[in-house]
């Protein structure tokens, strides 16, 4: 049993990163390989399915109702933001588009912040670096602020459910660290951020479809039931191995996730039998650099999609950037926190 959960996990982090058709059909290919898992380990029975189905709902609701409003709400944000912008100076307005993102990301969610980060960059007339630079510094501060709640995205999901925890439990645990994260994220942008004005407008800018979204919405709920399958199957190889593991080795090793998605592999490690310093290193770490590289987090999937931003144009901010945070929260985890 051991070795097939190996070799299933190994599957799971590595093909979506190799394989592009797997990396096309993410949420399908983690839904066959979590319920093979759940079968291999045992752990499939009628308690769990009901699980798994449950777990995703309220997080799928919030995404579709969110996509929806922002979707008859366009217009009047777009004004919004042209009159903003007219007023404002470029550096302040992109700097306050982080922060306010970031924090709302817990309620909106943060596909939905994604979503909306990308509408405002294709508005605002800025040079490409500078455009860059401000995704990746958006959806930094979105994965720090969307795991005040269960509801913000994947990764809080299914910590919450796996540690059987209520709804601010997470809020409660790394709240502290994820709002200082996002506003101090605001403060660097301060200085990072050189906009330059520009004729140049990215994206495409038009609204989504209502199938768009409704597909959106069902490849969301499969992700979370797979988390779900996934998350259950593995808990007894974590409570053998990883219980008594050294945090610093946890915590760095985990920069892995900056090329596999960090929900994923929070499904796979947490475990309710674990010290809560534990499960501290763990998201802090996995929050960080899953923002390093494109893979790492759905916002930064989002966001160089529909903006065209290549692998190469996120890995010259985004590495030195995380490697920064991640320094910055290992030691405050180690002296202070």
């Amino acid at each position: 049993m051991t070795w097939t959960l190996l070799i299933i996990l190994l599957l799971v982090l590595f093909l979506p990163f190799f394989v592009k058709p797997i990396e096309r059909n993410l949420e399908v290919f983690l839904f066959v390989m979590g319920f093979i898992a759940a079968i291999s380990s045992g752990v499939l029975d009628s308690t769990l399915w009901m699980k798994a189905v449950q777990n995703p709902i309220k997080i799928t609701l919030v995404v579709l109702i969110a996509s929806i409003l922002f979707k008859w709400l366009r217009k009047l944000i777009q004004r919004g933001v042209s009159y903003v912008t007219r007023r404002l100076d470029m550096n302040v307005f992109l700097t306050l588009m982080i922060v306010i993102l970031g924090l709302l990301s817990s309620v909106i969610t943060a596909i939905v912040a994604a979503i909306v980060l990308v509408f405002i960059i294709s508005m605002v007339r800025i040079d490409r670096d500078t455009q860059i630079r401000t995704v990746i510094l958006s959806c930094f501060s979105i994965a720090f602020g969307s795991v005040l709640t269960p509801v913000g995205e994947p990764l809080a999901t299914i910590t919450t459910s796996k540690l059987n925890e209520d709804f601010f439990f997470l809020f409660h645990l790394i709240g502290l660290e994820a709002i200082v994260g996002v506003l101090g994220i605001g403060i660097f942008a301060v200085f990072f951020l050189k906009p330059r004005r520009t004729d140049r407008i990215e994206g495409n800018g038009q609204a989504e479809s209502y199938t768009e979204i409704i597909t959106r919405t069902l490849k969301i709920y499969l992700f979370v039931m797979a988390l779900t399958l996934l998350g259950s199957s593995y808990s007894n190889l974590v409570d053998r191995y990883l219980l008594d593991l050294n945090t610093t080795i946890l915590y760095w090793s985990n920069m892995v996730s900056a090329v596999l998605d960090n929900a994923t592999l929070a499904a796979a490690e947490i475990s309710p039998s674990m010290k809560v310093e534990t499960i501290r290193f763990i998201l802090l770490s996995l929050i960080i650099s899953g923002g390093m590289l494109i893979p790492g987090n759905i916002p930064n999937i989002i966001a160089a999609s529909k903006l065209e931003i290549t692998s190469r144009e996120w890995v010259r901010y985004g590495v030195p950037i995380g490697l920064v945070i991640m320094s910055l929260g290992f030691g405050y985890l180690v002296f202070i926190g």
